[in-house]
């Protein structure tokens, strides 16, 4: 009895407990929010301080809660890995309080110090320091643009780790590193007047190597001990760099960091082994138009391999993709992006590396609509669309970091931080919405969405409320409306409410 009136009285302290910025807020926004929320980072505004988060409280934590925000792709209910950037349930919900509480600021000389934006490297005497020509970027949509950096090395060597240092961290949104012998990508570059050349899926190069992809935030990747990936003498290195949409005379110079060495080590690969070209069951890759369709690939082992990281790719059709090994009766859970995002591509190291058992398969599974209802089709109306690096072309791949297996590698724990609880109520699936023109220059604002909108709030770059309302429907356009007449040029978050009781928020521009 005691002990039960003991947890009462402690449940009832830990509930009626004043969730701050000093000693809640801040810690998690700056451990998962500032890598691009920060003055000069890569998101639209900063989220350091008291004053500037508290004037995004709302949006915060409505993006928190759709877990749209911090992006991480990944299914963790599927497979957890090394460094997650995602929130536990505890996290969203404090967020939740706090931003419904009119988001108290508590005791100032409590909160951590604010963190200072990212300059210089991280890792040490590097043997390659190479960095890109200035390019300055001016682009009205997303741009994806291959710089090529000689490697200068008149001999073979092994890689063991690799940094990538942004330029310009306002408009480098993500940057995929690739290895190349060949004289193609030289060749791509000499023929576009600016320095590099345009190539969205990849290099344009067959032989290209991936052995590196660059997020805000990322730690620089250090192959295990007595690792490396092979790097041929003569070839280059290719940064494919996404620049986001409306950048204007920006300019950029990332350069790449590398530690490389001629000591033989065992050799790690990257490569697909869930791959479009090579292991599709129902292939080819062809969508036709106004269809969903569901391809699988199949890849059996013929020697016992250990699996330290993956990277899905796929390109604006796709909608899912997952990986999984099976071994008689056993399956392992790889990845799983449920809604893929081509913008969020990242890199997932295993906390522990898997083993995948000689005569096992490696499954994979990619999901695609190419109707009218996918946001991100890039063709409208629907069209037909098949393998290629094109824009409009897709790509079904998940790229595995991967090395014969050794006794011993099972032991090689990359990371021993606890992991976050994750155990939430079922809540319904998220909704999509799309809002357009965005940027918009017109006195209207249109929204389409899976539910139906109910109520919206709009605010500005200070976090101001500019209107609130219910927007209007229009049953010719199947959508609704939001009158933006009496709405100054800017930068805004539009927080949305829908009928099935869900909430987001949108970043929206008026130019």
């Amino acid at each position: 009895m005691l002990l039960t009136l003991i947890y009462g009285m402690s449940t009832i302290t830990a509930s009626a407990q004043t969730i701050t910025w000093s000693e809640h807020i801040a810690p998690i926004l700056y451990e998962n929010c500032t890598q691009c929320h920060i003055d000069g980072g890569i998101a639209p505004f900063s989220l350091v301080g008291y004053t500037k988060a508290k004037n995004y409280a709302s949006s915060i934590a409505a993006s928190t809660q759709s877990k749209r925000m911090p992006p991480w792709p990944a299914d963790p209910k599927y497979r957890r890995y090394a460094h997650e950037r995602i929130l536990s349930t505890e996290e969203i919900e404090q967020i939740k309080q706090w931003a419904n509480n009119d988001a108290p600021q508590g005791d100032a000389s409590k909160a951590p110090a604010d963190p200072k934006p990212q300059t210089g490297a991280t890792l040490t005497q590097p043997t390659l320091s190479l960095k890109m020509p200035n390019y300055t970027v001016n682009t009205t949509s997303d741009e994806y643009r291959c710089f090529v950096l000689p490697s200068g090395l008149t001999t073979d060597h092994y890689l063991t780790a690799i940094e990538v240092i942004p330029g310009n961290r306002k408009v480098v949104h993500h940057v995929l590193v690739f290895y190349d012998t060949s004289s193609i990508p030289a060749q791509k570059d000499q023929a576009d007047p600016n320095p590099g050349y345009l190539s969205f899926g990849g290099t344009g190069s067959p032989t290209s190597q991936l052995i590196g992809i660059y997020v805000p935030g990322q730690e620089p990747y250090q192959f295990p001990d007595g690792l490396g990936a092979k790097l041929l003498k003569n070839g280059s290195i290719i940064l494919q760099i996404h620049y986001p949409s409306y950048v204007q005379n920006e300019v950029d110079s990332t350069r790449v960091l590398l530690k490389t060495t001629t000591e033989t080590l065992r050799n790690m690969i990257i490569a697909p082994a869930v791959n479009h070209a090579q292991s599709l069951q129902n292939g080819p890759l062809y969508i036709p138009a106004d269809q969903t369709k569901t391809f699988v690939s199949k890849f059996g082992l013929n020697n016992t391999i250990t699996v330290f990281a993956v990277a899905p790719h796929m390109h604006l059709v796709g909608k899912s993709i997952k990986a999984f090994n099976v071994n008689g009766t056993d399956t392992t859970p790889i990845v799983n992006i449920p809604n893929w995002d081509f913008h969020w591509q990242r890199t997932y190291i295993m906390r522990q590396p898997l083993i995948f058992a000689k005569g096992s398969t490696i499954w994979g599974e990619g999901r695609y609509d190419n109707t009218a209802q996918n946001p991100n089709n890039p063709n409208s109306p629907p069209m037909a669309v098949s393998a290629g690096e094109g824009t409009k072309d897709e790509m079904m791949l998940v790229y595995f970091w991967v090395a014969g297996f050794v006794p011993g590698d099972e032991f090689k724990i990359v990371d021993f931080t606890p992991l976050k609880n994750i155990s939430t109520p079922k809540i319904a699936s998220k909704s999509w919405v799309r809002i357009y023109p965005n940027p918009g220059k017109g006195n209207q604002l249109w929204l389409e969405s899976q539910n139906p909108c109910i109520t919206y709030t709009l605010y500005d770059a200070s976090g101001r409320l500019i209107k609130t309302g219910t927007p209007l429907y229009n049953n010719q356009l199947s959508g609704t409306m939001i009158s933006t007449a009496d709405v100054p040029t800017g930068c805004y978050q539009l927080v949305m409410n829908f009928a099935n009781g869900q909430r987001q928020a949108q970043t929206w521009v008026k130019d």
